[in-house]
């Protein structure tokens, strides 16, 4: 792959090249992808999603909304750092295509921020409820007016394939979704493939699919315009090398943050926690500042930014280093996955995952987010097939109203399965107990 087409400035619906010259100095392409992402609906629904803990009344607890401004901001620091070292080694990047190290950052903040936008309701048990309605049940009724592929996308059902819907999709005639550079989608894709056919392969960008069918044709207009290589005959792609330091940002915040939203929930002992924080950064720890802290409080927040730090310099390092195979498209890990700070990484997720996202209090959320997000598929899935049909009930009509304004007649089961899936991955967990207990006759 080439840095010239992988830093892609055109836009869905251009029917020309954008050169980085013709930029508005002020203002470049980069940095539009991320206005566009945060004055999005899509991307205000956040702040009332979940990250760790559902439904939480707690101000100490990330949104999914803080959690994806704050891997934005981790991504612009490894973009840079990346973009920097990059252009010294390909000056033509900088000298003859007018690149800056900030075009890095802006791809990967924009991307970053945008990494969380296609999930739904209840953090990933929200994504398992989907996908379980139409595995397990009631919505198995629709397999036989799916295709294969089709069919997988819904018991499948995956958030990152749904936030490039929301990037991309074109609707009532309008085209382009929020139209962010090539790049930035490029960025955006972890798994750069359709959900079947699932093949075993030690390569992370296989590990999920990033695009359902309805985007297929779109996607692989993104692909080829961005010269991302094709690993097999199945339409399986090699990733945007930015999108591992998307996945980095993520990482690293996940791993930290979550990690310190457990202690500030009473989840973890803030002894352990300290010690555990302390193992990652030990090489980098200043003790004669650490000691000079007085509380538990303070010392944490000294150690979280110390090991963001750490880890941004780490994956920034990992990346450098690897450029020509992830180029190759032969690197296979996630950067923090080559990192020489994997076990301790390894221990803090472990922890968190005991402590925090098998708590009793995440499970019992869990339970009644999967309850609610079933009973809306039900109802919207019926009310959609009865008026596909021709035998709508007033009450069909009604909830149709709520899903669809305009009630399209569509022309497949399929279309109007995702415009389902699409309406209930939108609705924030508040508002999706809203319409849950309205369903249920409770106003």
């Amino acid at each position: 792959m080439q840095w010239e087409q992988l830093l892609s400035l055109r836009k869905q619906g251009d029917k020309t090249k954008r050169l980085r010259a013709e930029e508005n100095e002020t203002r470049l392409g980069f940095e539009v992808d991320y206005d566009r992402v945060i004055f999005s609906s899509a991307f205000r629904s956040l702040q009332d999603k979940t990250q760790v803990i559902p439904l939480s009344k707690t101000s100490f607890v990330h949104t999914r909304l803080t959690h994806s401004l704050e891997v934005s901001v981790v991504g612009r620091s490894l973009g840079r750092t990346v973009g920097k070292s990059i252009l010294e080694k390909h000056s033509r990047l900088a000298h003859k295509d007018g690149y800056q190290f900030n075009d890095f950052g802006g791809i990967v903040a924009a991307a970053a921020l945008a990494h969380d936008i296609g999930n739904p309701p209840f953090g990933h048990s929200g994504e398992k409820a989907i996908g379980d309605y139409f595995l397990n049940g009631n919505g198995r009724r629709f397999e036989d007016y799916l295709s294969e592929k089709e069919y997988q996308d819904l018991i499948d059902f995956e958030g990152n394939a749904n936030g490039f819907k929301i990037l991309t999709e074109s609707k009532n005639g309008v085209q382009g979704g929020l139209r962010l550079t090539y790049a930035t989608l490029g960025a955006f894709m972890k798994y750069p493939k359709q959900s079947l056919p699932k093949q075993p392969s030690t390569y992370v960008g296989d590990k999920k699919f990033g695009v359902f069918q309805s985007e297929v044709p779109f996607f692989k207009e993104v692909v080829e315009e961005l010269g991302l290589l094709r690993r097999n005959a199945n339409h399986s792609y090699a990733r945007h090398p930015l999108a591992f330091l998307v996945e980095a940002a993520d990482d690293i915040c996940y791993t930290i943050i979550d990690f310190e939203d457990g202690i500030n929930l009473g989840l973890i002992e803030e002894e352990m926690a300290l010690e555990y924080l302390i193992n990652l950064v030990r090489e980098n720890l200043k003790t004669e500042i650490y000691y000079q802290l007085e509380t538990p409080p303070d010392r944490l927040a000294y150690l979280r930014a110390l090991a963001i730090n750490t880890l941004v310099s780490e994956a920034s390092a990992v990346f450098l280093k690897n450029e020509e195979a992830i180029l190759n498209g032969t690197f296979s890990d996630a950067l923090l996955d080559s990192s020489q700070y994997k076990a301790q990484i390894a221990d803090i997720i472990k922890i968190s995952v005991e402590k925090i996202y098998r708590s009793k209090e995440v499970q019992e959320k869990e339970i009644a987010g999967y309850n609610i997000l079933t009973t809306l598929l039900d109802g919207s899935t019926t009310a959609f097939e009865n008026y596909h049909n021709g035998v709508a009930r007033p009450y069909d009509t009604l909830l149709l109203r709520t899903v669809s304004p305009k009630l399209t007649k569509f022309d497949s089961a399929y279309e109007y399965l995702m415009e389902c899936c699409s309406y209930i991955s939108r609705l924030t967990d508040g508002s999706a107990v809203q319409i849950f207990k309205k369903i249920r006759g409770s106003l």
